[in-house]
């Protein structure tokens, strides 16, 4: 410590003795003692506290920051929803508990589904989704009057021996296979499979059964499909994934759980998948490529699409679920994401009005000149149909570009074999390939569905048509030794809706057959349609059945029957359901309110009016 000096006084009398000073020092301690202690321990200690050790915040400046997290509503510069919101400079120097309060805020964000869940709650906002307005949207009761139990006995004793198949894939699936993806029935195992990879998503089968499940009234199994979703469904796994498959099948299940019975659970996990497949449209087009790392966000093509393009049929079957995702969240960004692949292709030149298979998402030019109905290309056509119909027949871009592409693949594609059979061959830069595959049986019901809606002249040109190539497939089952189809069928050197390779003569339970007698049936209620359907239901049962589930089989022109062990999720999900919906009576499910996607899982048709309140309508 320093003095000043003192008149009368000596330099060396200016200090204190030693003694002195101890007992200065000891004084001045407990004076600081005294006063710092009164800070903990005096009555108005606490707000001495928030004065001394804490700076002072900012009015509201939380509240901004939570909100700075996600975009405004109709702010379609944003690029993606972050999961970890950045940290300002006033933040960054704040101490105490306003940086306990970042560190919360950073481990939990608000996501767009909790944004949705919230809202719905708590009437956050006036354009929140409402399940209670959206139930007076409908028209008729979506499970009709009596659970669509038809009237006839014999089509009800069908009905129910399809009810009783469900439940033994799924009882045998629990008990060997439960949260995998799906059940090997021979080994009695679980598969996880490449679609999902090996750090991916599970439970597959458990999504695509949910609505199945509802639908024909399995409650119990239903609520254990339920329970798994909420303890069990991991969406944060840190592995590549199927952007398609993740779509259709994960997206679309739970939107589809969602619509069908109110519970919130199933349409936040919806939207948060959502948000999660988002990266994969970061490309310089807007058009997503096929594989996804959910974790990361990392996107890249698939190795074996040509020279590292898009598949038509992957970033084409987006539409329906992407549309629901904007309406239950209140975010554009899912509809802006797939509008933007749709003006992208309206503004390309397509060869001869057709859509080449192979798209660049880096250039946005064609890269192969293969144009098929069947795999690759199917689903891309029957989303824009889908659309327009999804729309309540709003969508007129949609129904322009479907009825455009009708008539460049009638011109192009559409062929009659010499014994009188209508197929859909494949185009290769000019040159047809007089093949069919069985993913191409989806179309018969296709244009069924869209003959109502196209030149009023053609209405009944397009019913033929869609007859013809449901005839055409179910003569591919007929002329089979176990009745069943191959998965592709040719019409060249003498054969006709015959496999003639090797390679194309396997069934692995696919739907698509059945999906156009369903859909043919509630058209015209042409009886042979349900004939058709109880065939396929008896190959099944002799061919696929085993003791511990279903399988496909390698072989379907020899009796002697060798299983793939495999009991795929759309077996539950697609020809099963389609299956039971083609022995129903029509207002179960009935096309007036419900599309299917291309997982047969119900979306419904978007409306905006509130109509009169229907008593008759039940979940």
């Amino acid at each position: 410590m320093v003095f000043r000096k003192l008149p009368g006084v000596s330099a060396s009398g200016m200090g204190l003795r030693l003694s002195q000073k101890f007992v200065f020092l000891l004084f001045l301690s407990g004076l600081v003692t005294l006063c710092f202690g009164a800070l903990f321990f005096l009555p108005d200690s606490v707000r001495l506290k928030r004065i001394f050790l804490e700076h002072p915040k900012r009015p509201g400046k939380e509240q901004e920051h939570l909100r700075g997290m996600t975009p405004a509503k109709g702010d379609s510069k944003q690029k993606s929803l972050s999961r970890k919101p950045s940290v300002s400079h006033e933040e960054a120097e704040a101490g105490g508990k306003a940086q306990e309060d970042m560190a919360l805020s950073r481990s939990k964000p608000e996501s767009a589904s909790e944004k949705a869940t919230s809202a719905d709650h708590h009437g956050a906002s006036s354009d929140a989704f409402s399940f209670k307005k959206f139930q007076k949207c409908l028209l008729k009761a979506t499970l009709g009057t009596d659970g669509g139990r038809p009237a006839d006995p014999q089509t009800n004793e069908r009905r129910e021996k399809v009810k009783e198949m469900m439940k033994f894939a799924w009882d045998n699936y629990k008990r060997y296979a439960w949260g995998k993806n799906e059940l090997r029935p021979l080994t009695k195992n679980g598969h996880i499979g490449n679609m999902f990879g090996e750090c991916g998503l599970r439970g597959a089968s458990i999504i695509d059964s949910l609505d199945t499940l509802y639908i024909m009234g399995l409650m119990d199994e239903y609520n254990d499909a339920k329970e798994w979703v909420q303890t069990s469904l991991d969406l944060n796994s840190n592995g590549e994934a199927s952007l398609f498959e993740v779509n259709i099948r994960y997206v679309g299940g739970l939107l589809s759980a969602y619509y069908l019975t109110g519970e919130e659970l199933f349409k936040s996990k919806a939207v948060e998948l959502g948000e999660k497949l988002l990266p994969a449209f970061s490309t310089p087009t807007g058009i997503p490529r096929g594989v996804i790392n959910l974790g990361s966000g990392t996107s890249w093509s698939w190795g074996w699409a040509s020279a590292g393009s898009s598949i038509l049929a992957e970033f084409g079957t987006l539409h329906l679920e992407f549309v629901h995702l904007t309406e239950l969240s209140n975010n554009p960004i899912y509809k802006e994401k797939v509008m933007n692949i749709r003006k992208l292709l309206n503004k390309i030149e397509k060869p001869h009005g057709l859509y080449p298979n192979f798209l660049s998402p880096v250039s946005g030019n064609w890269v192969q000149h293969h144009v098929s109905i069947g795999g690759l290309g199917d689903s891309f056509y029957e989303y824009l149909i889908k659309s327009y119909l999804m729309s309540d027949k709003k969508d007129e871009d949609a129904k322009k570009m479907y009825y455009t592409a009708m008539e460049a693949i009638e011109a192009n594609l559409v062929q009659k074999s010499p014994g009188g059979l209508t197929y859909m061959a494949e185009w290769r830069g000019g040159i047809l390939d007089h093949k069919m595959g069985h993913l191409a049986c989806f179309s018969g019901g296709m244009i069924g569905i869209g003959a109502d809606d196209g030149a009023p002249e053609k209405r009944q040109h397009y019913l033929d048509l869609a007859a013809e190539i449901t005839h055409t497939c179910h003569e591919s089952y007929t002329r089979s030794t176990t009745k069943l189809g191959p998965e592709a069928f040719r019409f060249d050197s003498g054969a006709e809706a015959t496999a003639t390779r090797l390679s194309d003569r396997y069934y692995i339970l696919r739907p698509e057959v059945i999906e156009s007698y369903m859909y043919m049936w509630r058209l015209t209620h042409d009886p042979k349609y349900r004939d058709w359907g109880w065939e396929a239901v008896e190959a099944l049962e002799q061919h696929c059945r085993v003791e511990s589930g279903f399988s496909g089989i390698r072989d379907v022109y020899t009796m002697t029957v060798s299983h793939d062990n495999m009991q795929q999720s759309f077996f539950l999900s697609e020809t099963l359901k389609y299956l039971y919906l083609l022995f129903s009576d029509d207002d179960l499910l009935p096309f007036e309110d419900w599309v299917f996607n291309t997982e047969a899982h119900p979306l419904p048709i978007v409306r905006k009016i509130t109509l009169p309140s229907h008593a008759s309508i039940r979940l």
